[in-house]
């Protein structure tokens, strides 16, 4: 029973990144790609990481090392997609400042 759990967390673990590889592909722009990319980069550390720990036990070398790797990619993950898509935005507008637009007056 644990093999096929395993083998299932496997399959989860390196498709999701596969798929986000195939919406980088696909994707129309910048921000469209780092939406596809940030479900795999979530999702396939972490299955891989508990097929390790359910596989080889959490107190295991592996095991601890494996929740060592999953929880800093989990934790960066979002930091890196969230600088890549402002790093985007800068490239486009030539600056992180918000285009200004004049205050409209009230109706009297």
């Amino acid at each position: 029973m644990t093999a096929a759990i395993v083998w299932a967390l496997l399959v989860l673990g390196v498709a999701a990144p596969l798929l986000g590889v195939v919406g980088v592909l696909v994707g129309a722009d910048v921000y469209d790609r780092l939406h596809f990319i940030g479900p795999g980069s979530i999702f396939g550390p972490a299955a891989l990481a508990l097929a390790i720990v359910i596989d080889e036990g959490p107190f295991s070398q592996a095991g601890l090392k494996s929740i060592v790797v999953a929880v800093l990619l989990l934790g960066l993950s979002p930091v890196l997609v969230s600088a890549t898509a402002r790093a985007a935005y800068v490239r486009e507008r030539g600056s992180l400042a918000l285009p200004s637009t004049p205050a409209e007056t009230p109706p009297e």
